[in-house]
């Protein structure tokens, strides 16, 4: 910047207003100043300017990586949401496992980022010496229990979502009930078999041990967790599903078993991923809004970033019934 300074004859302040264009300078010194701009190849340094201002207009977020297109929907509203206001978004991929979620996270503190979202497991939580080591670091969770301490959490309510699954089933006249529920080390998993427990007790309908039937959230989770459903002597009329994945996994054991969706079995299934209404029949299913949520993340954690102090929030996102043909 200096060296642009003094092949313009102006100062270094008034390259700095050009480069960032915050404040007038007229048009002679502006075109002088762009000139030495183009003549030395000048490009200012993001480095130099974040430890000026102490700010470096990142977020960091750490994502345990899966085949369910939800995560890769919501990713895309959190980095939407971030380039319209003014951020880069740097994702760090755990793959499920606590030591890489721990470097990820030293990595994401060292780069000095902003502000954190976390969007990984509850079963790994991040490490207490490294959280020290960075303390007020403005952080957000999403759709997983908090961590001690000043973090906002944002969440589907899903047992509510769980509940409303069950009773539109219930609604179109099924008795025999399944679910194929997620893995249940996580709280949306328990909440959403919560849900549909509390919608049969509500109806008076009885849940064979069998009926429910603990997956993985992935793809072939819901396949295995149908065909164990299918080995059944009693099978169910109607199955609820606790997300889309599973129930794409679902549809292709019940191809392969030769069972009409939804003559022979009803399914209904949660999150309305994009691929929900392209399946055969569409799949009826509980929305989450995915574009919301990503949005809502980053304005609660630059709102976090601007007031540290504020006490803890706690934000819910309320599921809503999508009705198509798989019921």
């Amino acid at each position: 910047m200096k060296d642009v300074a003094r092949l313009a004859g102006v100062s270094t302040s008034t390259v700095s207003h050009v480069i960032n264009n915050d404040r007038f300078v007229s048009d002679a010194i502006r075109e002088k100043v762009e000139a030495a701009v183009i003549s030395l190849n000048y490009a200012p340094s993001a480095v130099a300017r974040s430890l000026k201002l102490n700010q470096t207009r990142t977020i960091g977020m750490l994502l345990t990586a899966s085949s369910n297109p939800f995560y890769s929907e919501l990713v895309r509203g959190v980095e939407r949401s971030c380039f319209e206001r003014g951020y880069s978004l740097v994702l760090c991929n755990t793959e499920g496992d606590e030591q890489r979620m721990n470097r990820n996270l030293e990595m994401l503190m060292q780069k000095r980022v902003d502000g954190l979202l976390l969007l990984c497991t509850e079963t790994h939580q991040p490490a207490a010496d490294i959280m020290r080591r960075y303390p007020g670091i403005p952080t957000v969770m999403m759709d997983w229990a908090p961590l001690e301490g000043q973090c906002d959490l944002i969440q589907d309510n899903s047992l509510l979502g769980g509940d409303i699954a069950t009773q539109h089933l219930i609604d179109k006249g099924y008795t025999r009930i399944a679910c194929i529920t997620g893995p249940l080390d996580k709280t949306p998993a328990r909440l959403r078999l919560e849900g549909y427990r509390t919608a049969m007790a509500r109806a008076g309908l009885a849940i064979p041990a069998e009926y429910e039937v603990t997956a993985d959230f992935e793809f072939a989770g819901g396949f295995r967790a149908m065909e164990t459903i299918l080995a059944l002597p009693e099978r169910p009329h109607a199955v609820f599903i606790s997300n889309d994945a599973m129930a794409v996994g679902a549809y292709q054991a019940l191809w392969h078993a030769g069972i009409a969706i939804p003559g022979d079995m009803a399914l209904i299934g949660y999150d309305d991923i994009e691929l929900a209404r392209y399946m055969t029949p569409p799949l009826t299913t509980i929305h989450q809004p995915k574009d919301e949520l990503g949005e809502l993340a980053i304005d609660v954690l630059i709102h976090r970033m601007a007031q540290p102090e504020q006490a803890q929030q706690l934000l819910q996102l309320t599921p809503e019934l999508i009705e198509r043909g798989s019921a």
